[in-house]
């Protein structure tokens, strides 16, 4: 079960050595796109994974604000019925 790959990775290598090098130009503009659609995929990824970290702090900032709102209302509402 070990040697299960083995035949396959030497095909793969003598199919490697072989191989020429292609005689081949990548103008500049090919060049820049596949620049700018790897920073696209970068920031995309990027900003998923701040909105994915982000929505809990986000959630429990809101819930902090309100819970304040709260106790000061009702701070507010015990201190104005004691003063009357």
């Amino acid at each position: 079960m070990r040697h299960k790959y083995l035949p396959l990775l030497a095909v793969a290598a003598s199919v490697c050595a072989v191989a020429t090098p292609a005689i081949a130009y990548v103008g500049p503009g090919a060049g820049l796109s596949v620049v700018g659609a790897l920073i696209g995929v970068v920031v995309a990824v990027g900003a998923a994974l701040l909105f994915i970290v982000g929505w809990p702090i986000r959630r429990m900032l809101r819930r902090r604000k309100q819970l304040k709102a709260r106790e000061h209302q009702a701070d507010g509402k015990a201190s104005s019925s004691t003063a009357r």
